[in-house]
């Protein structure tokens, strides 16, 4: 990127340095806890992050025991939020989740009382296990950020995220997630096995019982600094090139069949919303903000491509039958459209 360009850049942002240095300091404690308690997983940490500085919901899909829940827990201890986690089962209902009107009968009134749902980090563990009516349930608290009962409707705290796991749906007793569900997750992330040597390092951690080490104060941010993370990254500034990238982006994962190879349009289904718009962008400003960054770039845009659209572009049975990836749908569609950095910085 060239001076002049990072100069002008830097004139469109009303990011002062002392906040971004600011903003490091936060991030680096939020990342050193994190990295105390949970080893390796590092795909997970970053998206993790992302969605705590845009506020995002996240999916996190793997088979089980590999750390879902408690990176979860050790996120929200990072930042002194208050946790819930509900264990989704196929009996769970909806007022299990949100609340429900309860009768008193020394006053002879209905009290409402809330569910789980009301807390800054909600882990609903297993979604996948929880019936369409259940999982449903949470469309309005997600999008809309509040949820009626008995005709009142309540307020989510400001800082509210979903960190929803799954096991793969091929697994026997599980419910694929309905695409309006999904399209609320600003990240889909999933995780694979631990290395020998990351294995070694779990083992010693639990022989040494790290996590009933007491956390201390001056290990923890606020939910101040968290607030101040999330608007800190709101005003990161997005040059119209960078726009134009992403709904060039996004439109070909509409129109496949206009910009991909015959052998790899045939397999997409339909393409992403206006939602996986936003989502790259609210993710490309969380990670150049990551990066001490007050601007974006075309590879903040590209670094969680993957998390980003696997959730929001469909493939039909011949992919399947044909063993393709979806990921393999996103980095073709990533290589024909042309990046702004080669004739935009």
């Amino acid at each position: 990127m060239s001076e002049n360009k990072i100069g002008s850049e830097m004139k469109e942002s009303t990011i002062s340095t002392e906040d971004i240095n600011k903003a490091k300091n936060i991030i680096n404690k939020i990342t050193s806890y994190y990295n105390s308690r949970i080893v390796g997983q590092k795909n997970l940490q970053t998206a993790l992050l992302v969605s705590v500085l845009s506020n995002g919901h996240i999916l996190l899909e793997s088979v089980p025991g590999l750390a879902k829940s408690t990176a979860a827990k050790t996120i929200t201890d990072s930042v002194k939020g208050k946790f819930s986690r509900i264990q989704c089962t196929p009996d769970l209902l909806p007022s299990d989740i949100s609340g429900t009107q309860v009768f008193n009968y020394t006053t002879s009134k209905f009290e409402t009382r809330l569910g789980p749902v009301y807390a800054n980090f909600v882990l609903l563990d297993e979604i996948n296990r929880s019936s369409a009516k259940t999982q449903s349930s949470m469309l309005e608290a997600m999008q809309e950020r509040q949820v009626s009962i008995g005709g009142e409707v309540f307020k989510m705290p400001e800082i509210f995220l979903v960190i929803a796991t799954q096991n793969p749906i091929e697994q026997e007793g599980t419910y694929m997630l309905a695409e309006a569900q999904l399209d609320r997750f600003l990240l889909k992330e999933v995780l694979g096995y631990p290395t020998i040597d990351e294995e070694v390092a779990i083992l010693s951690r639990v022989k040494n019982d790290i996590f009933s080490v007491e956390i201390k104060e001056e290990e923890c941010v606020e939910l101040e600094d968290v607030h101040f993370l999330q608007k800190l990254s709101r005003d990161v500034y997005v040059d119209v090139s960078i726009k134009r990238y992403i709904a060039q982006i996004v439109e070909v994962t509409r129109n496949a069949r206009n910009y991909l190879p015959a052998e790899l349009s045939k397999y997409v289904e339909s393409g992403s919303s206006p939602r996986g718009s936003i989502a790259l962008m609210q993710a490309g400003q969380a990670i150049a903000l990551m990066n001490n960054r007050s601007f974006v770039t075309p590879d903040d845009i590209k670094q969680l491509r993957h998390s980003i659209l696997r959730h929001r572009i469909s493939l039909n049975f011949e992919a399947i039958a044909d063993e393709v990836k979806v990921e393999t749908i996103i980095d073709a569609i990533f290589s024909v459209v042309p990046t702004p950095w080669h004739h935009q910085y």
